[in-house]
């Protein structure tokens, strides 16, 4: 994938503003990333070339912000490549008009810059399961030139502010060729070399003031702040000689055990293997694309090592899945949902299977986990659908794999689930014996997937019967009846059978909105003085598109028809209806305001998955009918994240993203549905 920046106009103004818009993002196994803009001007707090993974309590921590590079040709000419923004001065990128193109390389960010005769290829990677970046430039033209490298730092938190002063001190120490600097609050010294010829570092500490962060200030957060430097390594770049900045927070030894060249071979290989053991209809261009996204999500958590002690001393180990970057750690949510997407149609059966063994271990009373904070051991609980979709992610698991001894392992916990709301749980999630409908909601918690709150504002409440959770809980006990039927026989699996038919009877005599012709949001609504809630909202879809579809199949065509009529859009759903009073068409400014449009007409890309799986119900032989509902996705891989696809959309054209810039279950549902539609003969997805 490329971007050829240079030839979307002349005018460098706007190649600069194209630059400073798109992102990237390299990530690493544990949680911890590099990301920046194209241009290398940082515009978010969460910028930086590593965001180490720390173990509990640290979290994700910004050890290394920004890198200056400043290129001498051998005739005396000076280029500087890269650029920041500075409060009061605006943006300084000099570098805008030598970037003749950014690509993706196996899913790896490359810049290419013409400097004259001269062209520099830059690459950014990280090591699999190390905090460790490299930042390579190889001379693909002309030369020799002399790179001046210079680190600029700020170590916090991955959401500590950027505002305020740096006024601890630094502590810079030099063994031979390498570097290490130190804080004094507990966090592990970032670990600096220079792999190249004619390697010098020259002692030239000093403050970056007033450094401007806009899409903070957009998004209402402080967003002026400094960094410091301890100085700058000067080294020759030759045809035959790459320069490498290696930085991390691992131990010397496990940073020397690969060279350069044999670090990215090896990145290179891991990859490659990736791509080989997706579903052929995912293994070359877009699937292919999506497949290397998918990776970025898959972790194995570096701070929960009791955890992880529990998993291998049963033969697992302890894998999650981060929701989106930057700022969203494990969810149990948007786990169950992308599981498929992100593991099943990639081919990574076995840690799917960690996965669920994983969150297996985190039932408690009956529910999985809603998140983990960074730099937490605990979960927290306040949701209402993560179990249920547990369900179906063993589901989509099982139809890969057959694996039945993980479905084995995990029986003794679904058990508990499944009493666990037959019986009444937190936050009053229950059965109605009445009718067999589950109820959920309690004051002050945000527990359905519609879960924006702000300063105790929950902005979509959904207190009582949802739609999508009793959608849910049926597809779960169903399963789960059958489950029992295999392990256990008839006579264990009836009394589940018995729920789960109270709940379909229920279920198809309460929601039907005769006049609106599709599916009430919530039933004996809490919030509502009528009870029931008559929002359009994508929702619905989960009656139809489950495994066990609740609605009742007379009454599929309909509901979809409302769906791609008012709330499909090419690059998602709508999270509401056009036509209701409290839609809102876009997502932007600060928390209150983006809060307040979360969920209230702002496109979520992850619903285009319950949407295809509904249609193709519908029409059982229209898969390139399907396909098309996927062509927004396409161009949308060059645009915000390049490669990665965004987690929410405005709701009205020209739907610009919003969000996180690389979203799990947006690349799952993507992935997936782009093998679920592919043609028999490009190789469909394994059933």
């Amino acid at each position: 994938m490329a971007v050829p920046l240079r030839s979307l106009t002349s005018a460098g103004e706007s190649v600069r503003e194209a630059a400073v818009a798109r992102e990237w993002l390299v990530t690493n196994g544990l949680g911890g990333f590099a990301a920046g803009t194209v241009s290398g001007v940082p515009t978010r707090r969460y910028h930086g070339l590593l965001v180490a993974a720390l173990p509990t309590p640290l979290g994700r921590t910004l050890m290394l912000n920004h890198l200056s590079e400043l290129l001498r040709l051998s005739d005396g000419t000076r280029f500087e490549i890269g650029g920041q923004e500075r409060a009061g001065s605006g943006l300084e990128w000099p570098g805008a008009e030598h970037l003749a193109e950014f690509r993706l390389d196996f899913g790896l960010p490359v810049w290419r810059y013409e400097l004259g005769a001269t062209v520099v290829e830059k690459r950014v990677h990280m090591l699999h399961q190390q905090n460790t970046v490299h930042v390579t430039y190889h001379l693909i033209h002309g030369g020799p030139v002399r790179i001046k490298l210079r680190p600029a730092l700020h170590v916090r938190p991955l959401e500590g502010s950027v505002h305020g002063a740096i006024d601890e001190p630094y502590t810079i120490t030099a063994i031979e060729d390498r570097l290490e600097l130190s804080t004094t609050r507990g966090y592990p010294p970032l670990r600096l070399k220079v792999y190249g010829r004619r390697a010098t570092f020259a002692l030239d500490s000093g403050k970056l003031d007033n450094v401007h962060y806009r899409a903070e200030a957009q998004r209402g957060y402080a967003d002026v702040g400094e960094l410091w430097s301890p100085g700058y390594w000067s080294v020759d770049l030759t045809a035959d000689t790459s320069t490498t900045l290696v930085a991390s927070t691992e131990a010397w030894d496990t940073i020397g055990a690969l060279l350069p060249e044999q670090a990215a071979a090896a990145e290179r290989e891991r990859r490659e293997r990736l791509l080989a053991a997706a579903v052929p209809a995912a293994r070359s261009g877009v699937g292919a694309e999506l497949v290397l996204a998918a990776d970025q999500f898959v972790i194995t958590p570096s701070g929960r090592r009791e955890d992880a002690a529990r998993a291998r001393a049963a033969g697992g180990e302890v894998r999650s899945i981060i929701a989106g970057y930057h700022w969203f750690t494990d969810w149990g949510r948007d786990t169950m949902i992308s599981l498929e997407g992100l593991t099943c149609t990639t081919g990574r059966h076995v840690e799917a299977s960690y996965i669920l063994r994983t969150f297996g271990q985190y039932v408690r009373d009956g529910l999985i986990p809603n998140m983990f904070p960074d730099g937490s051991n605990e979960g927290l609980y306040h949701t209402a659908d993560a179990s249920l979709w547990f369900f179906h992610a063993i589901d989509r698991y099982l139809a890969a794999t057959g694996d039945r001894a993980t479905l084995a392992a995990l029986m003794p916990k679904l058990t508990e689930i499944v009493q666990g709301h037959l019986e009444g749980t937190r936050y009053g999630i229950h059965v109605d014996p009445k009718d067999g409908l589950l109820v959920q909601g309690a004051d002050g918690y945000q527990l359905t997937w519609m879960d924006a709150k702000c300063d105790g504002w929950v902005v979509t409440p959904r207190r009582g019967k949802a739609v999508e959770i009793n959608a849910l809980w049926y597809n779960a006990l169903r399963l789960f009846e059958g489950w029992t039927r295999e392990a256990a026989g008839d006579e264990a699996a009836h009394p589940f059978a018995v729920h789960a038919q109270q709940c379909r009877q229920a279920f198809n005599e309460r929601f039907w909105y005769p006049e609106g012709g599709y599916l009430y949001d919530v039933v004996e609504s809490a919030d509502l003085a009528g009870g029931d809630d008559t929002a359009c909202r994508p929702n619905q879809l989960l009656a139809i598109s489950l495994t066990h579809a609740v609605l009742d199949a007379a009454r599929w065509a309909a509901v979809v028809d409302v769906a791609r009529a008012k709330l499909l859009t090419p690059v998602g759903l709508r999270s509401l209806s056009p036509d209701h009073p409290d839609f809102k068409p876009t997502y932007h400014g600060d928390l209150r305001t983006r809060d307040a449009a979360y969920h209230q007409g702002t496109v979520w890309a992850w619903l285009i998955g319950p949407f295809i799986d509904a249609w193709l119900k519908v029409h059982p032989e229209d898969r390139a009918g399907a396909r098309r509902f996927l062509d927004g996705f396409v161009p949308h891989l060059d645009e915000a994240c390049v490669g990665s696809i965004s987690e929410v959309f405005d709701a009205m054209e020209p739907y610009t993203p919003r969000g996180c810039v690389a979203q799990a279950w947006s690349v799952a549902e993507v992935v997936r549905c782009w093998a679920l539609t592919a043609e028999p003969e490009a190789g469909a997805r394994d059933q």
